[in-house]
Protein backbone atom coordinates (compact mmCIF):
# COMPACT_ATOMS: atom_id res chain seq x y z
CA UNK A 1 0.00 0.00 0.00
CA UNK A 2 1.29 3.46 -0.85
CA UNK A 3 2.26 5.74 2.09
CA UNK A 4 -0.45 8.31 1.24
CA UNK A 5 -3.18 5.65 1.20
CA UNK A 6 -1.91 4.11 4.42
CA UNK A 7 -2.12 7.47 6.21
CA UNK A 8 -5.60 8.09 4.83
CA UNK A 9 -6.76 4.62 5.91
CA UNK A 10 -5.32 5.15 9.38
CA UNK A 11 -7.01 8.54 9.69
CA UNK A 12 -10.38 7.11 8.61
CA UNK A 13 -10.01 4.22 11.05
CA UNK A 14 -9.14 6.51 13.99
CA UNK A 15 -12.00 8.88 13.15
CA UNK A 16 -14.48 6.01 12.99
CA UNK A 17 -13.19 4.56 16.27
CA UNK A 18 -13.51 7.92 18.06
CA UNK A 19 -17.05 8.35 16.73
CA UNK A 20 -18.08 4.90 18.01
CA UNK A 21 -16.54 5.55 21.42
CA UNK A 22 -18.42 8.83 21.72
CA UNK A 23 -21.70 7.11 20.83
CA UNK A 24 -21.23 4.37 23.41
CA UNK A 25 -20.37 6.80 26.20
CA UNK A 26 -23.32 9.08 25.40
CA UNK A 27 -25.70 6.14 25.41
CA UNK A 28 -24.63 5.09 28.89
CA UNK A 29 -25.70 8.29 30.70
CA UNK A 30 -28.79 8.03 32.89
CA UNK A 31 -31.88 9.30 31.11
CA UNK A 32 -35.12 9.81 33.04
CA UNK A 33 -37.78 7.66 31.35
CA UNK A 34 -40.69 8.11 33.73
CA UNK A 35 -41.51 10.11 36.84
CA UNK A 36 -44.22 10.29 39.44
CA UNK A 37 -45.25 12.98 39.91
CA UNK A 38 -45.04 13.70 36.21
CA UNK A 39 -43.65 16.92 34.79
CA UNK A 40 -46.00 19.84 35.65
CA UNK A 41 -48.57 17.46 37.21
CA UNK A 42 -51.01 18.44 39.93
CA UNK A 43 -51.08 15.79 42.66
CA UNK A 44 -53.16 15.52 45.86
CA UNK A 45 -51.34 16.06 49.14
CA UNK A 46 -50.27 16.12 51.84
CA UNK A 47 -48.20 12.94 51.23
CA UNK A 48 -46.73 12.46 47.74
CA UNK A 49 -44.96 9.28 46.64
CA UNK A 50 -41.91 9.91 44.44
CA UNK A 51 -40.76 7.45 41.76
CA UNK A 52 -38.13 8.03 39.06
CA UNK A 53 -37.29 5.36 36.46
CA UNK A 54 -34.09 5.59 34.38
CA UNK A 55 -32.74 3.83 31.31
CA UNK A 56 -29.72 2.36 33.14
CA UNK A 57 -28.75 1.08 36.58
CA UNK A 58 -28.07 3.86 39.03
CA UNK A 59 -26.22 3.99 42.32
CA UNK A 60 -28.97 4.92 44.79
CA UNK A 61 -26.49 5.37 47.63
CA UNK A 62 -24.69 8.14 45.73
CA UNK A 63 -27.81 9.73 44.26
CA UNK A 64 -29.86 12.59 45.70
CA UNK A 65 -33.45 13.81 45.70
CA UNK A 66 -34.18 17.33 46.93
CA UNK A 67 -37.63 18.88 47.22
CA UNK A 68 -37.81 22.66 46.81
CA UNK A 69 -40.98 24.08 48.34
CA UNK A 70 -43.16 27.06 47.39
CA UNK A 71 -41.14 29.30 49.72
CA UNK A 72 -37.81 28.23 48.16
CA UNK A 73 -36.76 26.05 51.08
CA UNK A 74 -35.00 22.80 50.15
CA UNK A 75 -35.44 19.46 51.88
CA UNK A 76 -33.46 16.31 51.17
CA UNK A 77 -35.63 13.24 50.64
CA UNK A 78 -34.57 9.83 51.88
CA UNK A 79 -34.25 7.39 48.99
CA UNK A 80 -35.80 3.98 49.62
CA UNK A 81 -33.35 1.09 49.62
CA UNK A 82 -35.67 -1.68 48.32
CA UNK A 83 -36.16 -0.79 44.65
CA UNK A 84 -34.99 -2.14 41.29
CA UNK A 85 -31.57 -0.88 40.15
CA UNK A 86 -33.03 1.57 37.61
CA UNK A 87 -35.61 3.16 39.95
CA UNK A 88 -35.44 5.69 42.79
CA UNK A 89 -38.35 6.03 45.20
CA UNK A 90 -38.99 8.31 48.15
CA UNK A 91 -41.87 9.77 50.11
CA UNK A 92 -42.57 13.49 50.52
CA UNK A 93 -44.75 14.01 53.61
CA UNK A 94 -46.92 16.79 54.99
CA UNK A 95 -46.76 19.00 51.91
CA UNK A 96 -48.91 22.12 51.83
CA UNK A 97 -50.70 23.10 48.63
CA UNK A 98 -48.42 24.96 46.23
CA UNK A 99 -45.75 24.73 43.56
CA UNK A 100 -42.80 22.38 44.13
CA UNK A 101 -39.65 21.32 42.26
CA UNK A 102 -38.10 17.90 42.63
CA UNK A 103 -34.37 18.12 41.93
CA UNK A 104 -32.64 14.84 41.24
CA UNK A 105 -29.02 13.88 40.81
CA UNK A 106 -28.04 10.30 39.99
CA UNK A 107 -24.82 8.43 39.49
CA UNK A 108 -25.18 6.02 36.56
CA UNK A 109 -23.47 2.66 36.34
CA UNK A 110 -20.98 4.19 33.89
CA UNK A 111 -19.79 6.67 36.54
CA UNK A 112 -21.44 9.76 35.04
CA UNK A 113 -23.61 12.12 37.08
CA UNK A 114 -26.90 13.30 35.59
CA UNK A 115 -29.15 16.02 37.04
CA UNK A 116 -32.66 17.24 36.40
CA UNK A 117 -35.68 18.98 37.84
CA UNK A 118 -39.38 18.14 37.81
CA UNK A 119 -41.83 20.95 38.60
CA UNK A 120 -45.21 19.88 39.98
CA UNK A 121 -47.94 21.22 42.21
CA UNK A 122 -49.67 19.85 45.27
CA UNK A 123 -53.41 20.38 45.62
CA UNK A 124 -55.58 20.16 48.70
CA UNK A 125 -56.96 16.69 49.21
Amino acid sequence: MQPGRRHLSTLIFITLLMFLLMLSSAAAHAVLLESSPALKAAVPGPDVPIKLRFNVRIDAARSRLTLVGPDGSAQALEISKQTPADILTAQARDLAAGEYRLRWQVLASDGHITRGEIPFSVTRS
